[in-house]
């Protein structure tokens, strides 16, 4: 009962981006990978962009961190997956890091985040979140990381915000349709995919913000 107790008192305490989203820190994030199945096909890139809220309450992005991922040892590389994202596991250039240290790299800054907002947790945001958080579930597991900063499960979804605010559910339209650009050409690289998703949620929540404002001057 006390924790329970403690937790809410920390949710009534909170402030800006903790209180928010009830004390959770909004990390966007997007995955490449060679397959659809998270328990057996390769994550080849992993990209996590931070937010942080301004003086007036927005949204802005913040930070990005990617990596290129190196296949674990016995990873499914599906043909038609790598031919889709255009990804070479194996090209040199990629700067190819292990699961273990590209997370470990990503999830320190998450933490310090973390602390700094006051939060107690991340929550994954993403465009259709599940099919990251899975990838992202199972790399912690192979690489027995014990410090997971997300949420387990729940998760913030672009798609379906994005269908909801612009009436559209793919990434690239829905981006489109908040008056943001869009390059097919970068399209399906992690970090890439990550900054678009990152400003889309930023557009979507600033928006509800200015409405929710609105409507207060209004009835006063």
């Amino acid at each position: 009962m006390a924790r329970n107790k403690n937790k809410t008192q920390d949710k009534e305490a909170a402030t800006g981006i903790a209180a928010r989203f009830r004390t959770f820190l909004p990390v966007v994030v997007d995955v490449e990978t060679a397959g659809f199945n998270h328990k057996t096909d390769a994550l080849l890139e992993v990209a996590a962009t931070l937010l942080r809220m301004n003086e007036n309450g927005d949204l802005e992005c913040h930070e990005t961190y990617a990596y290129n991922i190196e296949p674990f040892k016995g990873a499914n590389l599906d043909e038609s997956a790598l031919k889709f994202t255009g990804i070479n596991p194996f090209n040199p250039f990629r700067m190819n890091k292990t699961e273990d240290f590209a997370l470990r790299e990503i999830f320190r800054p998450i933490r310090s985040e973390i602390k700094a907002t006051g939060c107690t947790r991340a929550i994954l945001v993403g465009h259709n979140p599940t099919f990251d958080l899975n990838f992202i579930n199972a790399a912690i597991a192979r690489c027995n990381i014990k410090r997971n900063p997300f949420h387990k499960f729940s998760t913030f979804d672009t798609a379906t915000l994005g269908g909801l605010a612009y009436g559209q559910t793919v990434l690239s339209r829905a981006a489109q349709a908040a008056g943001m650009e869009w390059n097919d050409d970068l399209a399906h690289s992690a970090k890439y995919d990550t900054e678009q998703t990152a400003e889309l949620f930023c557009r979507i929540i600033n928006r509800w913000h200015r409405l929710e404002k609105l409507e207060k001057a209004v009835r006063e």
